[in-house]
């Protein structure tokens, strides 16, 4: 597979260029490496030319849509390619898209809508005759857009509401005597329902009040990172986003949030409505194929609060870190309840193991190299950086060798 790289800003100008093997710095930063079959980004489908980085050893005549664009291959036979059991619950689309981000800097404060807002919103947006293309648009397809993320380097987020009791003891540490009647929203009723009200008043604060306010808090906590305080990693985040979008309510916002670290091969679930961002980090990605997200701040782009407040879950506490549930020999799983993916990261060694699976698959190798054959004869070496597609009528497939790859499949039971 030939597959694309997003040079967002945020991205890194290392990280991606490593992984393909080619030169560092690159002239731009690298954002996302996607590799799927999203509309806007398709992967292609190659031939076994080893400077695409694949060697086929046997069988290169079998290759089918090879040179085409995945999307494409897809929509010409979606039965076939994709099984009838995927195709029966998500149509001539690709369910997920597996995503290698590199993030330099912060992304936006986010979260994404569930099924039933996802077809809810964007059927009203139409109905407005709101245009695709348009910023202010916020669904953008009628697809949910659950996502997990796996860390290759260490990787820190900003994931979901903190508990409130802590979140009530982080604030009243700064002793900043203009948050007292934010902080009382939730000191009062430290549940979903008070994180609710504290969010929504610190999200809409008026810039007039919002500048001094936020100068207070950023000064407490120099103070209290210099101090070595209990919460100095999370005042710490919310100082260097202040220095990156100053006069941002989502630097206050950043406080409410549960602050993780991921060590490389830990990862998260985000469930529709959860409010997150990433910081900084490398991390394997898989999402359902949607472009919907509902952002609060941390961006330039288009934030819609009120309509951020109906798909965001207030529900507190912290974010489980999944370390990969051992499967099969050489297979660790990522499981979540999302029917539109499975990530899991596979090390198959010496002796070759089936993968064979009716749906459609595909194959990031991120260290060494591995062999993919199937029952046509096809062998393919694939190294580090490159990936391959599987589809669910090619029939048993098996993996071998020394190296990691992560697998995506559909999370279909």
């Amino acid at each position: 597979m030939r597959n694309r790289v997003r040079p967002y800003a945020w991205g890194s100008r290392t990280a991606i260029a490593e992984l393909l093997g080619e030169p560092t710095p690159a002239p731009h930063p690298q954002a996302e490496l996607w590799i799927g079959a999203h509309p806007a980004d398709s992967s292609v489908l190659l031939t076994s030319d080893p400077a695409d980085g694949a060697d086929r050893t046997e069988g290169a005549d079998r290759v089918k849509g090879a040179g085409r664009p995945l999307v494409e291959v897809i929509a010409a036979d979606p039965v076939g390619t994709m099984g009838a059991r995927v195709y029966d619950r998500f149509g001539a689309r690709l369910p997920f898209l597996l995503k290698v981000l590199a993030a330099a800097e912060p992304l936006s404060l986010q979260a994404h809508p569930s099924a039933a807002q996802a077809e809810r919103g964007f059927a009203l947006e139409e109905a407005a005759g709101i245009p695709l293309s348009s910023p202010q648009r916020n669904y953008r397809d009628s697809w949910p857009k659950p996502e997990l993320i796996c860390a290759l380097t260490e990787f820190e987020a900003l994931c979901g509401f903190r508990e409130p009791s802590r979140t009530v003891h982080l604030l009243a540490a700064l002793e900043v005597p203009a948050l007292d009647h934010y902080l009382g929203l939730l000191s009062g009723q430290p549940d979903e329902h008070g994180t609710r009200a504290l969010f929504s008043s610190i999200i809409t604060i008026p810039p007039s009040t919002l500048g001094p306010l936020l100068a207070d808090v950023l000064a407490a906590c120099v103070q209290r990172v210099q101090r070595g305080d209990e919460f100095a990693t999370e005042y710490r985040t919310a100082l260097a986003l202040g220095e990156r979008y100053p006069g941002d309510p989502g630097v206050l916002a950043s406080l409410l949030l549960n602050r993780i670290t991921l060590q490389p091969g830990q990862a998260l679930f985000l469930p529709g409505g959860n409010l997150h961002a990433y910081l900084a980090g490398v991390g394997i990605e898989i999402m359902a194929n949607s472009d919907n997200v509902l952002r609060g701040g941390l961006t330039p782009k288009h934030v819609d609060v009120g309509e951020l407040m109906k798909v965001l879950d207030f529900g507190p506490g912290e974010q489980p870190i999944l370390h990969g549930d051992p499967g099969d020999t050489g297979e660790w799983v990522y499981r979540t309840p999302a029917p539109e993916f499975r990530l899991s990261r596979l090390q198959p060694g010496p002796d070759r193991r089936e993968i064979t699976h009716p749906g459609p698959q595909v194959l990031l190798v991120v260290d060494g190299s591995i062999e993919v054959s199937d029952g046509r004869g096809t062998v393919l070496v694939v190294p580090r950086g490159r990936s391959v597609w599987i589809g669910a009528q090619d029939g048993p497939v098996w993996v071998s060798g020394g190296g990691t790859a992560f697998r995506a499949i559909d999370g279909l039971r």
